[in-house]
């Protein structure tokens, strides 16, 4: 123990350059995220961070939570030049900018947490109440701000650790980032305690408060973890095509991606199954205008007497000009098209461009139709022993949309995507990441299935079963338990993080108040 407090002091009072522990920071972060996935890390990452914010001015503090953020999001995010210099055929040169851009405006968050946190300091608000809620308001706000973008947020960095996340059914995946981020600040002020030679000042107060926390959230995510799973079953077959990004638009190979598919189907579905599963974009041509490529998929559905869910483009002549959507067809056993669900949160410069008319000169990367539409409505399909709803690529982020599923019926998630354009990166395990939490806040399974993997069946708990490899070709079965009624998140949605926004912007408020009145 003695030992312990000597090297925490050490830290504490080292001649390191701060910006350098601001650098410790973010690497910690980024390893705390799959696909390194040392989630531990996590818990004391900020440490050195908030060791060098100490005695610094508010600017001071803030430069300093950009270095971090830079470093984390640079390490989590590089796979963004894979997608723009390999898809987009942009210089590399333009590649590093558009990531750099991408990577600074996340890194600005972590600028005005830690400047209002350290400014909040100075006005006698504790670090262990600010800089939690501002985390947590801030993450949310990353969430929906400019489109939205809420990839990587601290919680998906625990989403193996099963009794700790079952909470997401009350709080979203934000109640994971707030117990993490109040176990550092907890961590840096007994560090801090530890530091003074006049006045040792322990946080047994705030360590009491966090354990309370800690211990009810496990004890609720290990009896959530012991009820039996009751509901229909379901077999799902999910078919991975593993097409190359490269050709998979071209007519010429459209006949032999549509044969792997028959292929695999046919395999899969060879034991019985109640639902196939094609990945995003799976039918390379409008499946809605008749023709031989359609009648092949319908007459497919018939042969394995299950119902057929693949993604395909789709399009809408009503008015002008002639709108197309990236979607997702329902196909029953009998070869009848039940449904269509349309994308409804596109990815900018990958399926449209924002602000077109004023950057002509921008193009999508995405290789294909046109511009994509969002989806005018949201609706679950279905399948006959219950409803699905079909989460299309990065809509699988985007916790309100698996929630508004579930809410309209949903008892199964389905998320087809296309993960081809990240290579071997890191992004396919993290994408995968985030999926679990959306099936542990509805208490309802999700099953993915990707173009080149990781295709995987969840159940609502967040177990991951029965999971393919990157680039090969493979189908998986696997047997569901269809959700029943949601969950409390499902009814209420992200309060606790809407509360945290609240908070955040009360210190603020707060803070500037006061510094209004001392002026004057």
């Amino acid at each position: 123990m003695t030992s312990f407090r000597c090297s925490m002091r050490n830290l504490a009072g080292s001649k390191v350059p701060d910006y350098l522990l601001a650098a410790l920071t973010g690497v910690l972060l980024t390893f705390s995220f799959p696909k390194a996935e040392i989630a531990c890390l996590a818990w004391f990452a900020l440490v050195p961070l908030l060791v060098a914010c100490g005695q610094k001015t508010p600017l001071q503090a803030g430069k300093l939570g950009f270095v971090a953020g830079l470093i984390t999001y640079g390490g989590i995010l590089y796979w963004i030049n894979i997608v723009v210099t390999t898809y987009g055929k942009l210089p590399l040169a333009v590649s590093l900018m558009v990531y750099l851009m991408l990577v600074a405006y996340l890194a600005s968050f972590f600028f005005l947490l830690f400047y209002l946190a350290r400014k909040a300091e100075l006005r006698g608000i504790s670090v262990v109440v600010s800089v939690p809620f501002l985390w947590v308001g801030l993450e949310f706000l990353r969430s929906f701000l400019l489109s939205g973008f809420p990839w990587a947020s601290l919680g998906y960095s625990q989403y193996r650790i099963l009794p700790l996340i079952q909470v997401v059914d009350i709080t979203g995946v934000y109640g994971i980032s707030y117990l993490i981020v109040l176990a550092n600040c907890v961590v840096y002020l007994a560090i801090k305690g530890m530091k003074s030679k006049e006045s040792r000042v322990y946080p047994f107060r705030s360590a009491a408060v966090f354990f309370v926390l800690l211990a009810a959230v496990l004890l609720y995510g290990t009896l959530r973890l012991r009820q039996e799973q009751v509901g229909v079953p379901l077999k799902v077959a999910l078919v991975q095509g593993n097409i190359d990004q490269g050709i998979k638009w071209d007519p010429s190979f459209m006949e032999e991606t549509l044969s792997i598919y028959e292929h695999l189907s046919q395999r899969a579905a060879a034991g019985g199954v109640d639902l196939v599963v094609w990945p995003e974009s799976a039918a390379p041509f409008f499946f809605q205008e008749p023709g031989p490529p359609t009648d092949r998929i319908t007459t497919l559905a018939r042969e394995i007497h299950a119902p057929l869910i693949f993604g395909s483009p789709a399009f809408d002549e009503k008015g002008s000009p002639r709108r197309y959507f990236n979607s997702a067809f329902l196909v029953s056993s009998s070869g009848e098209v039940l449904g269509r669900s349309d994308k409804m949160h596109l990815v900018p410069f990958g399926e449209y461009v924002p602000l077109a008319k004023l950057l002509p000169f921008v193009h999508k990367l995405v290789v294909g139709v046109g511009d994509f539409s969002p989806g005018d409505s949201l609706a679950a399909l279905d399948i006959g022993k219950g409803k699905v709803g079909i989460l299309v690529c990065f809509e699988g982020i985007f916790p309100e949309l698996s929630r508004r599923y579930v809410r309209d019926g949903a008892q199964l998630l389905v998320n087809i995507t296309n993960d081809g354009w990240y290579g071997r990166s890191s992004a396919p395990y993290q994408h995968l990441s985030m999926a679990v939490f959306r099936a542990v806040e509805n208490s309802v399974p999700l099953v993915r299935a990707a173009n080149t993997g990781i295709s995987a069946i969840i159940d609502k708990k967040g177990n991951i079963s029965h999971t393919t490899p990157l680039f090969k070709e493979a189908f998986v079965t696997g047997e569901v338990i269809l959700g029943k009624r949601g969950t409390i998140y499902t009814r209420i949605g992200d309060v606790f993080a809407f509360l945290c926004l609240g908070v955040s912007i009360l210190i603020t408020f707060l803070v500037f108040r006061k510094t209004q009145n001392q002026s004057t």
